[in-house]
């Protein structure tokens, strides 16, 4: 583990933690001191798909393997005002992050105010005055990068109930009906016909049946049901507002 700012523009990249191990984000960038050109912020890339940018002071900050562990807690770090990173910090962007680490600044002092190139990782100049100011200014503008994430949108699931229902059907049923058949008197009959006295009280009997429905209930697979999900693409816009920086010429200029 080093303590030693001097190579912190070798930072780009890390991971950057805080004491605990709570990881923080990725170090985009090293802001510089104007006046000492010593490190002085680091610009971390923080939240979802590091959409968000945060100064963390790199006072006391370290390095320990391909990680930076920096004094301030993640929770700090995530209520850390949101100031743009275009570059420059002015006094009073870097007074309200001072306060909001506790540290403390002199509006004339030693804090000065951080500058960064990107490229060189050198500070420059804010006005046609300042020390290292070149021939040309940069004009930069917002762009959107849009992420996507994941998220529970709702639950289905299969419930089996019991409902009743009237079935009808019908059913051939059959039954016996009496018939009464007459035959005259022959040679065929007649000792039956004289069996018995000549005249009398009688009585036959026959006995008639029919068949009746009777109904058996019995439960029946009929099919299997299952949850299963497809996924279908939707296209949603989103709308946000970005700056630009907008370079005009005044004076005598060709245009």
């Amino acid at each position: 583990m080093t303590t030693d700012l001097s190579n912190a523009q070798e930072w780009r990249g890390c991971t950057v933690m805080d004491r605990s191990g709570d990881k923080i984000g990725k170090l985009d960038e090293i802001y510089l001191d104007q006046q000492t050109g010593r490190p002085e912020w680091a610009l971390v890339n923080t939240g979802m798909f590091g959409a968000r940018s945060t100064f963390v002071p790199l006072s006391g900050a370290s390095q320990a393997s391909d990680n930076v562990i920096v004094e301030w807690d993640k929770a700090r770090v995530k209520d850390a005002p949101n100031i743009d990173a275009d570059g420059q910090l002015s006094q009073e962007e870097e007074a309200q992050l001072y306060r909001h680490y506790g540290l403390d600044y002199s509006q004339g002092g030693d804090a000065g105010t951080g500058d960064y190139d990107g490229d060189t990782g050198r500070d420059l100049g804010q006005d046609t005055s300042g020390p290292n100011t070149d021939d040309a200014m940069t004009r930069s503008e917002e762009e959107l990068h849009v992420g996507k994430t994941e998220q529970q949108r709702g639950r289905v699931r299969l419930k089996k109930y019991v409902v009743t229902e009237q079935v009808q059907q019908t059913v051939p049923v059959q039954k016996e009906v009496a018939r009464v058949e007459r035959e005259p008197i022959s040679e065929g009959n007649v000792d039956q016909a004289l069996d018995g006295p000549a005249i009398s009280d009688e009585e036959h009997e026959m006995v008639l049946s029919e068949e009746q429905p009777v109904v058996e209930k019995r439960a029946v697979p009929k099919e299997r049901v299952r949850l299963d999900k497809d996924v279908v693409t939707d296209e949603r816009q989103v709308s946000e507002e970005v700056r630009k920086e907008q370079i005009d010429a005044d004076g005598d200029v060709e245009r």
